[in-house]
């Protein structure tokens, strides 16, 4: 059986990691039975989760994950969509996690409440004698790869109105449609839910948080999805 390397759930979610989810999402769409691990994070192929483990094979990465789920079991995760629209969907999907995610990242480890209560913990299992160290260090190096990427460049009000431009183009898409493509989810909603789900938890307050909040079609397609994909974490 395939494994899939992830975090855990946590913060009310399947994973804090919308990359997992999403690869956890692509993996039911395509009926791929899976078991997942927990503990994989130091040996992962790239530094990262997820990554998959599949009979010899091992695939880090969640887009090329999907290219693999593709290609190995004959899964079309786009189906019936035209060329136009699957380069929507990638046009999307490159606004996800090329930008919003890193507006995710600012609200997680830039602010101070945020990260006490967030991923400061994944350092709790360090021997406590570094832990401090290690939670300062990453949290550091994060940062600077967030000022590296541009974003972090700027003040915490201009990356909420960024953010928001984001979330208000991804509603403005979505309109009344239950699924971004249509009237069945595809490769790209996966991705969506993995995103709206980590910026719409109440564990963590912020004004993106809010921007989200304030967009009712994307509350009801994360609630449409969580409930399709994750009946247990569903509201």
């Amino acid at each position: 059986m395939l494994t899939l390397y992830v975090f855990g759930p946590a913060w009310g979610l399947p994973d804090p990691s919308p990359f997992v989810v999403k690869t956890m999402v692509h993996l039911k769409m395509a009926d791929i039975a899976y078991r997942e691990d927990q503990s994989g994070f130091p040996r992962a192929p790239k530094g990262k989760l997820p990554f998959i483990e599949d009979g010899d094979k091992l695939v880090a990465d969640s887009t090329f994950i999907r290219a693999h789920i593709e290609k190995t079991y004959g899964a079309d995760l786009d189906r019936n969509l035209t060329g136009a629209q699957r380069a929507q969907s990638w046009a999307i999907e490159r606004m996800l996690e090329d930008h919003l995610y890193w507006a995710q990242v600012h609200l997680r480890w830039a602010d101070d409440e945020n990260f006490e209560k967030g991923p400061a913990h994944f350092f709790d299992a360090a021997p406590a004698e570094i832990r401090d160290e290690i939670r300062h260090k990453t949290r550091r190096d994060v940062l600077q790869a967030l000022h590296g990427h541009g974003l972090g460049r700027h003040s915490d009000s201009e990356i909420t109105d960024l953010a928001t431009r984001s979330l208000r183009a991804l509603s403005e898409h979505l309109g009344d449609k239950p699924y971004l493509m249509g009237e069945a989810p595809r490769g790209i909603d996966a991705a969506a839910l993995g995103f709206l789900g980590s910026i719409l938890t109440p564990y963590f307050a912020s004004p993106i948080r809010e921007a989200a909040e304030s967009l009712t079609n994307l509350i009801t397609y994360r609630d449409r999805m969580m409930a399709r994909y994750f009946p247990n974490f569903a509201s």
